[in-house]
């Protein structure tokens, strides 16, 4: 069930919001927490019940592991190792074993059938919830045994299919939490508020640029030099906009229901390094990425040193690349991030300032072309809208231009092979403009009063995106 989506927003929301208040208004406060957990499992079933089974055994396995861990001093760590290789082997099963076997394949020549499995949705995202979830368990940080609240950590709809990945110990008590079972008019008035620009960002903005960043990447080895940039660019704007309109969102409804999910974005293309860019984009990854891999792989060292401890830094990227897909494109991505993540730290370590408007466009070019291999489904993609970014495929410019005098270009429809239109330039100019000089979502929920202002805008949000929800839309992130 999409959250831009009629049957989402008018009614299995206003359903589940209702019920559930009510129930804790009669006092039936556990009733009322198995019933955000049914609503979520059958949030999650809509799309294929059958992925439902896969969900629920993950995590009874994965709570009944951790109470071992907890309660068995002498072998918790057998119990930890023994969750983890199921977690790892739970996702790699279904994520990576025809990446596996294709290449096997490759490299020895043998005709080994790939088994053509279905990504189960949401499986990177719970999976890896429930490793940090072990490994604390281990580590003596969780005190919270109650079976429902671990179900409703894990299976929470609003984040549940493509985060923001959660940490038990911001979670857990907040659904334990007395004044969370009241209806809070002002959550209620902030959380549509932020619900509303997710919607706007995802259904106006990120899907306008989805038609030009879908059909650059169809037609690549057509595209000019404008069209190339218009593509890589429609592209790194499309994903900033669905998946932060996804958490912006999900932050909103879960706000409804009086929970507060953590920040996920913090204007991420206004960063001046890469290392500035990870710290901004995707946040709860990030953490779980410094906390889970980084850091251990760091202890595993015994003494620290700055090499080591760039070694781990390659070694997290490219598990991180990994985790996007089971694709050399999404390897070469976290290896190309991870490079540039350390040669980061080595150029801050010659204490060379660059200019700030020097080193943002350094850092927004890198992006813009790393994305282009994020997004691509082969490298014979990525070397197509390589080459046209260069020129090599000719210069189109628009034929009121032709009092130019030069062989160098042709005149003519300059977005042709992308769909675009005159206003694809104004779009990516305002797309521009609009992630560098306005203020993100996290800032104006800090500030958000419930004024006149602030409804009509709500309201203007709404209306502009419930009239385009008839287009063809899916969010990014459900497929990794």
């Amino acid at each position: 069930m999409l959250f831009n989506s009629p049957v989402f927003i008018f009614l299995f929301l206003p359903v589940a919001l209702l019920v559930y208040f009510l129930l804790n208004r009669a006092n039936l406060t556990i009733v009322s927490k198995q019933w955000l957990i049914i609503s979520s499992l059958f949030f999650y079933s809509w799309w294929n019940v059958l992925y439902l089974p896969l969900m629920i055994s993950s995590i009874l396995i994965n709570y009944f592991t951790a109470l071992q861990i907890q309660n068995n001093q002498k072998r918790k760590k057998v119990y930890m190792l023994l969750g983890v290789f199921f977690n790892i082997s739970f996702l790699g099963y279904f994520k990576y074993m025809d990446f596996f076997i294709s290449n096997v394949n490759a490299i020895a020549g043998t005709e080994f059938p790939l088994l053509h499995l279905v990504l189960p949705l949401a499986i990177s995202f719970y999976t890896i919830q429930q490793i940090a979830y072990l490994i604390d368990s281990y580590g003596g940080l969780v005190k919270e045994k109650n079976f429902y609240d671990y179900v409703l950590f894990t299976t929470f709809f609003p984040h549940l299919l493509a985060g923001p990945i959660l940490h038990h110990k911001e979670m857990m008590p907040q659904f334990k939490t007395t004044e969370n079972k009241q209806v809070n008019y002002h959550n209620l008035a902030a959380g549509l508020f932020i619900f509303s620009i997710g919607l706007f960002k995802k259904v106006v903005i990120a899907d306008t640029f989805a038609e030009w960043a879908t059909a650059g990447f169809q037609n690549s080895a057509q595209l000019n030099l404008i069209e190339a940039w218009a593509t890589s660019l429609s592209y790194t704007f499309q994903l900033y906009f669905d998946f932060s309109g996804y958490t912006d969102m999900a932050i909103g409804v879960a706000l409804l229901f009086n929970i507060k999910l953590p920040q996920n974005f913090n204007s991420p293309y206004r960063a001046i390094n890469v290392i500035d860019f990870w710290s901004r984009w995707h946040m709860t990854l990030t953490r779980f990425l410094t906390a889970y891999i980084y850091e251990p792989i760091v202890r595993s060292f015994g003494k620290f040193s700055f090499n080591r401890a760039m070694f781990a830094t390659m070694v997290t990227m490219l598990i991180a690349g990994l985790w996007h897909g089971a694709a050399w494109t999404f390897v070469i991505f976290g290896f190309l991030h991870g490079f540039a993540m350390v040669l980061n730290h080595y150029w801050k370590k010659t204490k060379i300032k660059l200019p700030v408007i020097l080193a943002w466009f350094l850092t927004f070019s890198f992006l813009n072309l790393s994305f282009v291999i994020f997004r691509a489904d082969n490298l014979e993609t990525v070397t197509n809208i390589y080459k046209a970014m260069l020129g090599l495929n000719g210069i189109v410019i628009p034929k009121i231009l032709t009092f130019i005098n030069t062989s160098a270009v042709t005149f003519g429809d300059v977005y042709s092979h992308i769909n675009g239109k005159a206003q694809t330039t104004a779009y990516i100019i305002l797309a521009l403009i609009f992630i560098l000089r306005f203020p993100n979502t996290t800032q104006l929920a800090k500030s958000f009063e419930t004024t006149l202002y602030n409804l009509v805008l709500t309201f203007v949000f709404l209306s502009v995106s419930f009239s385009m929800l008839s287009r063809v839309s899916e969010f990014l992130y459900f497929n990794f």
